[in-house]
């Protein structure tokens, strides 16, 4: 989703962000659920509390570092920041994905 948005043309219409969006949002909530899902199962009942929050430190580690790798690629990319910063987060969310896909092949 992140990489259609990265070739968004810049005359795209409203339809077409709408749908590269929904891509985006669709792809988020299948890595999110099950993976804090597995978090949170993982941890043992008396943990779960420090468990989640873990997670809210890492949600908040992550949106902190990736608004600032938003700022410096817009601010070196000029017009084509906003394409070299979706392009980033695709691989970042390529990077998770491997990970957690990675736990399922591990016992």
């Amino acid at each position: 989703g992140m990489i259609i948005l990265a070739w968004l043309p810049p005359d795209a219409s409203e339809m077409g962000i709408v749908l590269r969006m929904l891509v985006c949002g669709i792809g988020f909530g299948f890595f999110q659920s099950p993976n804090l899902r597995a978090i949170m199962a993982s941890a043992p009942s008396h943990r779960r509390g420090g468990a989640s929050g873990m997670i809210s430190i890492g949600r908040l580690l992550g949106q902190t570092s990736g608004a600032a790798l938003v700022a410096l690629c817009l601010g070196l990319g000029g017009l084509r920041g906003a394409g070299w910063a979706l392009s980033l987060g695709a691989g970042f969310a390529a990077m998770a994905s491997l990970v957690s896909f990675l736990r399922l092949t591990v016992k």
